[in-house]
């Protein structure tokens, strides 16, 4: 747990933390909720260290870097062209878009900015936001939306990032890459890929020790 690392590191002599959120792209609710719950843990130490955070990084060139050579990699192992790759993030209500929250343009931003590194022409990379549930309105367009409608328009090839998530989880394993290709294939598609996070490759981890000694 947060706090248990806190007083870990504090009982070994630690007096600068540094805390980085593995969150791309910043939101109230996932970037700011991790330093909320740090700083709750923090207030009942009697002798509390001194403490920085890191701040989102979607458009730090190492990270697009590091999502580009993933994607290219990826791809020249397979055994045909995807017509076009979709940049998925999770969703998130629209009225914390409204309210201030940049996370939606910091979606766009880390999609063009891979767009642009890959240099790819602007109509082969595009975004849908995933993982939506309950009734009121989230970030568009719906990723399940998207993946049933692309086969009418004749893109029958698709690869598929979730440029948000840092290492794959159930988002990534069972919504994306086995509910939306069921759904692609059914709906008339031929090929769809989804290009792992970026998890413990040795890119992943030359990001992470840049934004540290960066931060610190």
């Amino acid at each position: 747990s947060i706090a248990s690392k806190l007083e870990m590191m504090r009982s070994e002599g630690c007096r600068r933390i540094l805390l980085l959120a593995l969150y791309p792209q910043y939101s109230a609710t996932t970037t700011a909720t991790a330093y909320d719950k740090a700083f709750d843990a923090l207030s009942t130490m009697r002798w509390q260290p001194s403490v920085r955070t890191a701040p989102a990084y979607p458009d730090d060139a190492s990270y697009i870097k590091a999502l580009a050579e993933s994607v290219k990699s990826h791809i020249l192992k397979l055994d045909w062209s995807p017509d076009l790759l979709l940049t998925s993030f999770h969703g998130l209500p629209k009225r914390y878009l409204t309210a201030g929250d940049p996370y939606h343009c910091h979606c766009l931003l880390t999609s063009r900015l891979l767009r642009e590194e890959l240099d790819w022409p602007a109509d082969k990379v595009r975004v849908a936001f995933q993982s939506r549930f309950g009734r009121e309105e989230w970030l568009q367009p719906y990723i399940q939306n998207v993946v049933e409608d692309l086969p009418k328009t004749g893109i029958k090839n698709v690869a598929i990032i979730s440029p948000g998530f840092v290492s794959d989880c159930v988002e990534t394993l069972e919504e994306i890459s086995i509910q939306g290709k069921e759904s692609f294939i059914k709906s008339g598609g031929e090929n769809f890929e989804m290009v792992p996070c970026l998890n413990d490759n040795e890119d992943h981890i030359s990001l992470l020790k840049h934004l540290v000694s960066k931060n610190l």
